[in-house]
């Protein structure tokens, strides 16, 4: 078992103990809605070209896919927002493998629905040195087929906890990326790709590596 993967298991454990059983429902009750929507064989697939972005980051600076990619390959890391203790593992184990990704001349960016002061925020907490883009509106994420809508019957046990997407996400959308994970090479095409609509669920940072 890899890092991040023993990381979530502890998680796991962790929330089942202190979590009251009821919400823990509410969780497995959206995560089982979210799976009968097929959105892994729904999404842009291995061989599909991205439409060219540009995206701010957490500095309001605008990130455009097509200078990345002149320089070498890009991976697009999704993750739902900075309350996630899922995707703050996934974050933190990129970071530490991220000189192992740059050596290989490739780009890794964070995208998320959530405003660039949230980027900020989860950048300074977790040192992260690479760039936190905010994806307005999911509208690269909607492009992949990777967004979906919160169920109703989820949204006041997440307001409950504190996390109003309202608040991160500065709209009026209950809309969020399914984790997911793209590698695109230097024409554009997606050469590598995770998305699993369990979000406790996430990528093999070995296999990532590899695929570079």
């Amino acid at each position: 078992m890899n890092t991040l993967a023993k990381q979530i298991e502890s998680l796991n454990n962790e929330l089942a103990q202190q979590v009251p059983v009821a919400v823990l429902e509410i969780f497995e009750r959206s995560i089982a809605a979210l799976k009968t929507q097929n959105i892994k064989n729904k999404m842009a697939q291995i061989g599909d070209k991205i439409i060219p972005f540009s995206l701010p980051n957490a500095s309001n600076h605008l990130i455009h896919s097509k200078d990345i990619l002149e320089n070498g390959k890009m991976i697009l890391a999704f993750y739902r927002g900075s309350w996630c203790p899922y995707c703050n593992l996934e974050l933190r184990a990129l970071q530490e493998n991220l000189s192992k990704i740059t050596n290989k001349n490739v780009t890794l960016l964070a995208v998320s629905p959530q405003s660039t002061d949230e980027s900020m925020k989860i950048i300074e907490k977790h040192l992260l040195t690479f760039d936190v883009l905010t994806d307005k509106n999911n509208m690269l994420a909607k492009q992949l087929g990777i967004s979906f809508e919160l169920q109703e019957f989820a949204l006041p046990t997440y307001q409950a906890m504190g996390i109003n997407l309202e608040d991160f996400n500065k709209n009026k959308e209950n809309t969020l990326p399914v984790p997911a994970v793209f590698v695109i090479d230097c024409d554009g095409s997606i050469c590598y790709k995770y998305a699993d609509a369990d979000y406790r669920n996430r990528l093999d940072i070995d296999e990532l590596l590899q695929s570079l």
